[in-house]
């Protein structure tokens, strides 16, 4: 049990510092409310009113994250496998090559489809 004593030093640390940065702010912090700090940022300009509803984003955003969240992973995965090739053996190279292999099929994919054009 006293190996998890550092972790729990640390999280402790960790927590505390942002509960006081976060009461400190409020405290230390100016309390000047008007109209312009409600309104949405704008570049500087007024906001236009629309009698169409809100506006349409483009799904083309999510996409890119989306496929940015995927490769993100892809790298969390293979950070351990990195660091402890040499342990895991034939085996660990089999597994990690099936999954490049899957992860380039879905690279491929997305590529064909036109996902990593940007427009």
């Amino acid at each position: 049990m006293e190996v998890y004593v550092p972790v729990v030093i640390m999280f402790a640390i960790g927590a505390g510092f942002g509960i006081v940065s976060v009461v400190a702010s409020r405290i230390t912090g100016p309390h000047r409310r008007n109209r312009a700090k409600y309104d949405p940022y704008e570049c500087g300009i007024e906001p236009a009113p629309t009698t169409s509803g809100p506006t349409k984003f483009p799904v083309k955003f999510y996409l890119t994250a989306m496929l940015f969240i995927v490769f993100d992973i892809e790298i969390i995965f293979l950070v351990p496998w990195a660091v402890h090739h040499d342990v895991l053996g034939i085996f660990g190279f089999w597994a990690v090559f099936m999954f490049i292999a899957a992860l380039f099929v879905a690279y491929a994919y997305e590529w064909r489809r036109g996902g990593l054009d940007w427009d």
